[in-house]
């Protein structure tokens, strides 16, 4: 094949990447706009009938009745498919590098109802989770019709999460981060192509039905590097909260398990109890995004805040801990504004720094508090900065966020969604005898593999190399094929003990 054929067969590959992207962009922004809506309205209807319930026995008696029936529903969705459960993060982590899989639609139904109806009740979750895998399903949806299979398929489910997070959060730039940072961590041209394509586009829809409106919009000052001492004090409280956060959330499941009642309806615990905090605490239901809108401009207390953070930390645990599909993005960034708030106005009361800035802690206390519990910075800080709709805090927010990344490490803290997919893949076993897949690689500068032959390289046993992309160029390996930095390598692995082997091979391609 001449020079002229292999530029024009990637020119096609690349149209037909960006052409992908803009499909899966416009049905995930679709199906994750009306999940958004219909949350939103779900919610307003079950603040209203909790906030009533305290005078009006009826009111109790339908929310109660209400509740039951929504944990009884999505306990029977559940037990239908176990891979609606939670988040859904660790399941599309899992499906990228080949230890989970499962349909598509039937997931993307069941995750789109149960998820309304768990997070519409007003329980502490959030939206962002499930919309990525909502995105990240309709991406599999189209590689199915496509017939796309391989490192192909691959590449259209994280271009749906990518899509899926943009349109929870209006964010598309650490929308394609975060599927790069945190769910595929790799850096591929085709990947950030077809994620950003599918994440502008869903991010279009999704501006269409919400507005232009940043989710988080609040005014706010940026910090005088004077008053950076608070920055670095806030950066070790969020790494320590964060390190407890990662704890208590990872024990939760063991925890739920006294209750010896079966697992997928342990979700009417939290449904029953979200009633008497919502009649009590209605600004405090939801993923969070109502109560960091009012942190700036309520003026609450200290000791206010402080109750405020203990109710949303204890309850985002019952919620998310009972298995019910909802995320813990939102509620992560709530947690930590609170932090931040707390910590803004106990040096706004000593006098030691202007009322002015306070908002400005509100805002870092997010970035710092995902980026230490994801070991995301870089998502964090541009997630941060797309929400709040400004570029004022990108020092701030950088510094904090990689405080508490640096604190949270010293605790020997793992990436949050990482712990939970090893979780998943103790109760999921599915590593088949015989069967292989693909899996994709990047040689890092300075790795083992830089510079070396195919034939010095130690492959782990059950790996094959079939592929090496090199500058857009396909390349078939042989033992003398020289492998170098910046090269994406295409492996076949066996489905048993298919964790080992990747790990073994990441090991030889990451920097030593």
């Amino acid at each position: 094949m001449s020079e002229l054929q292999v530029r024009g067969s990637y020119r096609v590959s690349q149209i037909k990447t960006i052409i992908n992207g803009i499909v899966i962009g416009a049905l995930a922004g679709s199906a994750v706009s009306m999940f958004r809506w219909s949350i939103g309205h779900m919610t307003n209807f079950m603040r209203y009938l909790y906030v009533n319930s305290i005078h009006h026995l009826p009111f109790l008696v339908a929310a109660i009745v209400i509740n039951v029936a929504i944990g009884l529903i999505v306990g029977w969705l559940l037990k239908q498919q176990p891979d609606i459960k939670g988040s859904g993060i660790p399941q599309v982590e899992g499906q990228l590098i080949g230890e989970v899989d499962y349909g598509w639609w039937a997931i993307l139904w069941r995750k789109f109802i149960g998820g309304i109806l768990a997070i519409g009740s007003g329980l502490y979750l959030g939206r962002e989770g499930p919309s990525i895998q909502l995105g990240s399903t309709l991406g599999q949806g189209v590689a199915y019709f496509t017939k796309q299979v391989g490192f192909d398929r691959q590449v259209l489910i994280s271009s749906g999460a990518a899509a899926g997070l943009s349109a929870a959060f209006n964010a598309p730039i650490a929308s394609t981060l975060f599927v790069l940072e945190e769910i595929y961590h790799n850096f591929s041209t085709n990947i950030w192509i077809i994620s950003l394509t599918s994440a502008v586009t869903s991010d279009m829809v999704a501006t269409y039905v919400f507005g232009l409106k940043p989710v988080l919009y609040m005014k706010s000052t940026p910090l005088p590097l004077k008053y950076f001492l608070w920055v670095v004090v806030l950066g070790i409280v969020l790494g320590i909260l964060g390190r407890l956060y990662q704890v208590v959330i990872l024990r939760m499941g063991k925890w739920y398990s006294h209750t010896h009642i079966p697992w997928y309806f342990n979700g009417i615990i939290p449904l029953l109890l979200v009633i008497p905090l919502g009649a009590f605490f209605p600004h405090l239901l939801g993923g969070g995004s109502d109560i960091i809108l009012r942190l700036s401009s309520a003026n609450y207390p200290t000791l206010i805040l402080c109750l405020y953070f203990v109710i949303r930390f204890i309850f985002s645990m019952i919620s998310y801990g009972s298995g019910l599909p909802g995320g813990i993005f939102l509620p992560i960034l709530c947690l930590g504004g609170l932090i931040g708030a707390i910590v803004g106005s106990i040096a706004v009361s000593l006098g030691l720094m202007n009322p002015a800035y306070f908002s400005s802690f509100i805002i870092m206390g997010m970035a710092g508090y995902f980026a230490a519990i994801s070991k995301a910075p870089f998502t964090a800080i541009l997630l941060i900065t797309e929400m709040v709709g400004t570029l004022t805090h990108l020092l701030g927010l950088a510094v904090v966020s990689l405080i508490a990344y640096g604190v949270l490490d010293m605790l020997n803290g793992k990436p949050v969604y990482y712990s939970m997919l090893q979780q998943l893949l103790k109760v999921q076993t599915r590593m088949n005898l015989g069967r292989t897949v693909e899996i994709m690689e990047t040689v890092y500068a300075g790795s083992k593999m830089d510079g070396k032959l195919v034939r010095q390289i130690q492959w782990p046993m059950g790996a094959l190399l079939t592929k090496i992309q090199r500058n857009g160029v396909e390349i078939v390996p042989a033992g003398d094929t020289l492998v170098r930095w910046g090269d994406t390598l295409f492996i076949n692995v066996s489905t048993k003990n298919q964790h080992s082997i990747t790990q073994q091979i990441i090991s030889q391609t990451r920097e030593t």
